[in-house]
């Protein structure tokens, strides 16, 4: 039994109460134990997060992983127990690193989770009981109260002027009205006024309903059901290590068989060879890099964390850095989700603008441009009076002393534009006499007592409202409504309508003793701009996502109007608007070339959603998606990253997500994209600074072999360079501040790899000259010792890796441009590499580890002086590529 049968919404109270087996008694208590063992709780699945065991697997998905995986085994096999025990120790490592920071992410889903209602009014037995809503089961008869969110898909069978906010399922920024009765069988799921959804939360009046789909069986299930079947995508970064490792695999395997081939030919010792063999495979797997990655992330959580956004998976960081397109949504992101009154129109063509923030109820009236107290206009404070009499909103306070409302927003923006003008709620007259809003009617209309007598306020769709009345409030005098008023009051409504408004009139007459509430004759006193206001830097973030190559693309369930205003309002550019029926008639190529010009995208559904997404991601882009509904979740999750609000997100939308924003803003997005950047860039510089040090290594080693050479650099003394020296200094450069242009050039391609064709020459030439170096040094001290021989070319190698460090503070801007003293960490970094070998060289423990000997003070000078022309190496090749090769 689901919501989306097509048939609920067609039969009707009785009808649907006979299809259940039910009635206004509610279920027996025992019936209501059988539904529950047959249709199961009403949860959705999935809403517990990710266990410890899930995220710790989620760690050795990693091909680099694999890899180290390997090379331990191998290490292992010809009895290098002592490497194989650092390989694995730096996968654990890595492992727990990875699975702290997902499970502390995990721990601030749960700080930021809203459950979709833990309790329910429900009549059972004829008597009214609160309920856990796990237990409700299809039958059940559930009350609906202002402020409650609505725990299970209902059929409502009585209602009192309900309305409910379904943004959260179909995008919609306006409470639905809800009404009982049947409604034809094609009407859509937006407008089927007599079903309340689960998930969705009642924002005015009060209903009665009979629960017709619970659990993954609701609208919000079926949505997080399709939300599973969407299969994620890789990361940029996931999509790159794993290239990379394959890459490392080829190589170490070709080293490999090259070794055994040239040491056959030189009748080398099997032992010899094995020995050999496994330096170089140890030469050639960065076994820091995963641990150094992992870490770098971890450093850039936190980062943004300081930024609002709350990473759940590490990797999400930096592909926040590579997005090429944002699909964002509108409420709340772009906008503040806080229904304002910007402007009243009163019939005697005055206009006044009204300031103020958010709810707070004080602001400012403004004519023309200058600020004017509000009883100075005639008929504003009517009006206003006339918008909060005719409400059941009000005013509220959190606990942190921050105004909100209670109710529907279009009616607290009325009751918060009156407090402005100092008309409280509290203080008007209680209502009387109601005939409620409704689709049908497009009015509300409530009887007052004031004075000695009663008035009739009436509030609702402009033309409605005007089609009641027969005079005017101009002037402070009321007068007949001719037509050249009433044309040109049809005129401004138009064009308040077309400038993306939602527009509201008021309107008032005395009543006389017998009369009805909705007689004609009404007073008409204006009307009212209302719009959810854009955020103020908003058009300062779009701007920089221009400036930085990104794409942005609105995409909400809201009307073409309204979407469009918005758009205009923060400077987003293109042309026109795309309407979900529109997407429907187009096929793939068509939509495609129409999303390259065409940046607003209105009343779109959860499908239509994903289609977007996967065509830009057909045509290569990196995307990033941003929402906050249950309708949402899929294309979050099927996004290269999935951004979730924090604060108005459903449950659904954070669990589809990748981050979470902590204050809901676009700007964050976009400080987002620049410390994801900023991480992009370190980890190419110090993967490619790991990687030249690594060809070092394995061309000292072949070079000694083809030389006829003994062993140029133990296993032990390679797995020391690349855990402690390269480990340490690469975490450095992780935490190198970001460069100025990092968000002045276009993003990286996904499909670029860690090591583009002119950046892997780059890395080749400096890491064949250390390498040679190192050769060239254990050649000439050959003479004195091999120990000190290797000792000397162990030593020459961490020193030659240090000062090639400052090659890679930067992949095109030379070492005086970026400041040799600009990040004190990769100092810090440096001295203690340099420490960590002299302990090497001259602490007994580790002489006998690492089969070292004392070397003199000229030697280390010597060494020092060797190594420096490396860096004038790295600038001439920066130099010759034209300082621009990322």
């Amino acid at each position: 039994m689901a919501a989306r049968e097509p048939r609920w919404h067609t039969l009707g109270s009785a009808g649907v109460l006979d299809a259940l087996s039910t009635g206004e008694r509610g279920l027996s208590a025992t019936e209501a134990a059988a539904r529950l063992e047959r249709y199961g709780e009403n949860r959705i699945a999935g809403d517990e997060g990710a266990s410890v065991p899930a995220i710790v697997l989620r760690q050795f998905r990693s091909s680099l992983v694999l890899v180290l995986l390997v090379a331990a085994a191998i290490s292992l096999a010809v009895g290098e127990g002592v490497d194989a025990l650092a390989i694995l120790l730096i996968v654990v490592l890595n492992a727990v690193l990875g699975t702290v920071q997902e499970w502390q992410a995990e721990q601030g889903m749960k700080a930021l989770r809203r459950m979709l209602g833990l309790r329910a009014v429900v009549v059972r037995d004829g008597r009214e009981t609160e309920v856990d809503a796990a237990v409700l089961v299809p039958g059940d008869i559930v009350r609906l109260e202002s402020g409650q969110k609505v725990p299970a898909d209902l059929v409502l069978i009585a209602t009192t002027t309900l309305q409910v906010d379904e943004a959260p399922l179909t995008g919609e920024s306006e409470p639905a009205t809800k009404v009982e009765g049947a409604l034809p069988g094609e009407t859509p799921l937006a407008e089927r006024e007599n079903l309340a959804y689960m998930g969705t939360t009642v924002v005015n009046g009060r209903g009665t309903g009979a629960v017709v789909a619970t659990g993954m069986a609701t609208e919000f299930g079926w949505i997080a059901g399709l939300s599973r079947r969407v299969e994620e995508v890789k990361t940029p970064l996931t999509r790159r290590l794993d290239l990379l490792s394959r890459r490392v695999g080829e190589i170490a395997l070709a080293v490999a068989v090259l070794v055994v081939l040239i040491g056959l030919l030189q009748r080398r010792e099997v032992y010899e060879l094995f020995l050999t063999g496994v330096s170089l495979a140890v030469a050639v797997i960065p076994e820091g890099l995963p641990a150094v990655v992992t870490l770098s992330l971890a450093v850039g959580v936190k980062a943004l964390m300081r930024r609002h956004c709350l990473v759940r998976h590490l990797a999400a960081s930096e592909s926040l850095g590579s997005v090429t397109v944002i699909c964002t949504d509108k409420t709340g992101t772009l906008t503040r989700n806080e229904m304002a009154v910007s402007m009243v129109a009163l019939p005697g063509g005055e206009r006044v603008a009204v300031e103020g923030r958010g709810y707070e109820p004080t602001g400012t009236f403004l004519v023309d441009g200058a600020a004017v107290m509000p009883g100075m206009v005639p008929g504003l404070q009517v009006f206003l009076r006339a918008g909060a009499v005719c409400s059941h909103a009000s005013l509220t306070v959190d606990e942190d002393g921050r105004p909100g409302i209670l109710g529907s927003p279009t009616e607290g923006a009325l009751v918060v534009a009156a407090a402005r003008a100092g008309i409280r709620r509290e203080d008007l007259p209680a209502i009387e006499e109601e005939a409620s809003f409704s689709s049908a009617r497009k009015r509300m209309t409530v009887a007052v007592t004031e004075g000695e007598g009663r008035v009739a306020y009436m509030k609702g769709a402009p033309e409605v409202v005007l089609g009641h009345c027969t005079r005017v409030l101009t002037g402070g005098r009321v007068r007949p409504l001719d037509g050249v008023t009433r044309t040109a009051l049809q005129d401004g409504l138009e064009e308040a309508a077309q400038g993306g408004l939602r527009v509201i009139a008021t309107a008032c007459r005395r009543m006389k003793p017998g009369e009805g509430l909705e007689e004609p004759a009404f007073i008409f006193l204006g009307y009212a701009g209302i719009l959810d206001p854009p955020r103020e830097e908003a058009p300062e973030a779009l701007g920089l996502c221009r400036q930085a190559g990104i794409d942005v693309v609105m995409i909400t369930g809201d009307a073409p109007a309204t979407a469009t205003a918005v758009a205009r309002a923060v400077g987003l550019p293109g042309t026109g608007v795309v309407r979900g029926a529109d997407i429907d008639a187009m096929d793939d190529d068509a939509l495609l070339k129409t999303l390259r010009e065409t940046k607003v995208l209105a009343r779109v559904t959860a499908e239509h959603k994903l289609r977007v997404i996967d065509l830009f991601t057909r045509e290569g882009a990196v995307v990033a998606m941003t929402g906050d509904g249950v309708n949402d979740a899929p294309a979050l999750k099927k996004a290269h990253v999935g951004i979730a609000m924090g604060v108005k997100g459903t449950e659904a939308a954070r669990e589809a997500s990748d981050i979470v924003l902590v204050d809901d803003n676009f700007a964050s997005i976009v400080a987002g994209v620049a410390e994801g950047r900023r991480e992009t860039d370190n980890i190419a510089k110090f993967t490619r600074y790991l990687l030249s040090s690594n060809i070092g290594e394995v061309v000292a080693i072949t070079g000694g072999l083809l030389a006829g050479l003994p062993l140029v650099l133990l296993p032990a003394q390679v797995l020391w360079v690349n855990l402690v020296t390269d480990g340490v200094t690469a975490l450095a450069l992780g935490v190198e501040p970001a460069e100025k242009d990092v968000m002045r050039r276009t993003p990286a391609s996904p499909e670029a790899g860690v090591l583009p064709r002119r950046a892997a020459a780059g890395v080749a030439l400096i890491g064949a000259a250390i390498g040679a170096l190192v050769l060239t040094i254990f050649a000439l001290a050959l003479g004195a010792g091999e120990e000190r021989a290797r000792t000397l070319a162990f030593t020459g190698l961490v020193v030659f890796e240090l000062v090639n460090l400052f090659n890679f503070k930067s992949l095109h801007a030379g070492v005086l441009e970026t400041g040799l003293f600009s990040n004190p960490s990769l100092i810090a970094a440096a001295a203690a590499s340099l420490l960590l070998q002299v302990a090497a060289v001259y602490a007994p423990p580790l002489q006998a580890a690492f089969r070292t000997v004392p070397l003199t003070g000229p030697d280390w000078l010597l060494l020092l002086l060797v190594g420096l022309p490396l860096l004038l190496l790295g600038e001439g090749y920066k130099w010759v590529v034209g300082r621009g090769e990322k």
